[in-house]
C-alpha cells in the first residue's frame, strides 16, 4: 500500500499542472499563461487560416493576436480570479488589469476586422468575449463550463474562426476541420480533468494493481495521473507542429 499525502490545503508536492513552475515572478507568468495548451489552441486558429482558399496573410496574423489576447492571456487571467488553482502570487488587481485589458485588445482587432474584411467577423468578436468569461468564471451556474463547451469553445471556435477571417466564408473543409478540433479538444478535456482532479484535489491514494501474471504495483498519484499527463504533452507537441505544417504548406 503506498500513499501520496500532504497536509489539509497545502499544494501537492507535484504542483497544480505538468508545467508550472515555481520560484518568483517570471515562473508566476509562466505558470499563468498555460504555454503547451496556448499554443495548442492556437495552433488550431492556424489550421483554419491554412484550410482556407485564401491567403489573407495580415488576417492571420491579427486572428492569432487575437486568440493570444483573449485566450493565452484574458481566459487563464479569469480562471486563476475564480479560485486560484495554479496558486499564483499575481495580485488580484493585476489579474483583472489583464483580463479586461487584453479582451479590450482581442475585441478591438476583430472589430478592425469587421470593418476591413467583413462585417460577420463581428459574431465572433461577440461569441468569443462572451465564452471567454462565462466559461471561466462558471457564470449562469456553469452552465457554459463543461466538456462539450470547452471543446466548442477552445478548439471549434479558433478553427472556425481562423478559416472565416480569411475566406470570409465557412466551407465544407471548415466544418471538418471544426469536428477534427471538437474531438481533439474533448479528448484533452477528459484527460486533464483526471490529471487535475489529482495534482489539486487528491490528497491520499491507496491500493494495489494486481495483474494476471500474479506481479503486482503499488497505486500512487503519479501512477494515475502519468499516462494522461504524457498524453496531454505528446498531443500539445502533435497539435503545434500540425499546425505549423499546415501554415507551411499554403505559404510555400
Amino acid at each position: 500500500m503506498a500513499e501520496r499525502t500532504h497536509e489539509p490545503g497545502a499544494p501537492p508536492s507535484s504542483g497544480p499542472a505538468f508545467y508550472a513552475r515555481r520560484g518568483g515572478r517570471l515562473a508566476d507568468w509562466w505558470t499563468l499563461l498555460h504555454p503547451p495548451y496556448t499554443v495548442w489552441h492556437l495552433g488550431y486558429a492556424a489550421m483554419g487560416a491554412a484550410l482556407a482558399p485564401s491567403r489573407d496573410w495580415t488576417a492571420v496574423l491579427a486572428t492569432l493576436a487575437a486568440f493570444l489576447l483573449a485566450v493565452g492571456i484574458a481566459a487563464h487571467a479569469l480562471d486563476e480570479l475564480n479560485g486560484r488553482p495554479l496558486r499564483t502570487r499575481i495580485p488580484r488587481g493585476v489579474l483583472i488589469f489583464l483580463a479586461v485589458a487584453s479582451i479590450a485588445g482581442a475585441v478591438a482587432i476583430g472589430i478592425a476586422g469587421a470593418v476591413r474584411v467583413n462585417p460577420w467577423i463581428a459574431a465572433f468578436v461577440v461569441a468569443g468575449a462572451f465564452i471567454v468569461v462565462a466559461y471561466n468564471l462558471e457564470s449562469f451556474g456553469g452552465r457554459f463550463h463543461d466538456n462539450a463547451w470547452f471543446a466548442l469553445a477552445w478548439g471549434s471556435f479558433p478553427l472556425l474562426t481562423g478559416y472565416f477571417a480569411t475566406a470570409e466564408s465557412i466551407g465544407a473543409a471548415a466544418l471538418a476541420g471544426a469536428v477534427f478540433a471538437f474531438a481533439l479538444s474533448l479528448a484533452q478535456r477528459v484527460l486533464s480533468t483526471q490529471v487535475r482532479d489529482v495534482r489539486r484535489r487528491v490528497t491520499r491514494v491507496r491500493g494495489t494493481i494486481e495483474r494476471a501474471d500474479g506481479t503486482s504495483e503499488e497505486l500512487t498519484g503519479e501512477r494515475l495521473m502519468g499516462p494522461a499527463e504524457e498524453a496531454l504533452r505528446i498531443l500539445s507537441l502533435a497539435v503545434v507542429a500540425l499546425a505549423c505544417a499546415s501554415v507551411m504548406m499554403r505559404a510555400w
